[in-house]
C-alpha cells in the first residue's frame, strides 16, 4: 500500500477505498487512479486502496493519512465499531451498494468532496447524507447532490 501525502500548499483531497479482502476494491481503486491521471487531477485528488483486515487499531493509524474513507457496503458493522472504539480523524463513509458496484469517477469524486465538506462541519462518523442512515437501502449509483439536486456550496 502506498500512502498519498498532501503536497505542501495544495489542498488535495485524499480518498481511500476500504474493503475487507480487497480483490475487486483494489481493481476499482486502480480504475479511479487511472482516471485521475487521465484528467490531470493529480494535484486535486488521490485515491488509494486499504484493506481493513489488518485490525481496528492499525486501521485508525493508517486512516489518519486520509481525508475521506469510502468503504464497501458489507463493512457497515466494522465501520460502526471502528468509529465507536477509536477517534477517527477522517470521514468514514459507506458506499451505497450500486455506487460501489459502478464507481463512476465523477459521481464518486463528487460524493467524496461533499462528504469531506459536510464532515468538517458535523464531525458525524460514520458520515451519511440526510435520509441515508442505512447505506444498504440506498438505491443510487450517482452522487447524492446529483440524485437529490442538493448543493452544499
Amino acid at each position: 500500500m502506498t500512502l498519498t501525502k498532501k503536497k505542501e500548499g495544495l489542498k488535495m483531497l485524499r480518498v481511500v477505498i476500504c474493503c475487507g479482502a480487497g480483490m475487486s476494491s483494489s481493481y476499482l481503486t486502480q480504475k479511479l487512479q487511472n482516471e485521475v491521471k487521465a484528467r490531470g487531477l493529480e494535484n486535486e485528488v488521490s485515491f488509494d486502496f486499504f484493506s481493513l483486515e489488518i485490525g481496528i487499531r492499525e486501521a485508525s493509524e493508517v486512516l489518519e493519512n486520509y481525508d475521506v474513507a469510502m468503504c464497501c457496503p458489507h463493512l457497515k458493522v466494522v465501520i460502526n465499531e471502528l468509529c465507536k472504539k477509536n477517534e477517527i480523524s477522517c470521514a468514514m463513509y459507506i458506499f451505497p451498494p450500486k455506487m460501489y458496484g459502478t464507481l463512476y469517477f465523477d459521481e464518486v469524486y463528487q460524493d467524496a468532496k461533499d462528504v469531506y465538506e459536510q464532515f468538517q462541519q458535523t464531525k458525524m462518523n460514520p458520515f451519511h447524507f440526510p435520509g441515508e442512515e442505512n447505506p444498504l437501502r440506498i438505491k443510487r449509483c450517482e452522487a447524492y447532490r446529483n440524485r437529490h439536486n442538493h448543493k452544499y456550496d
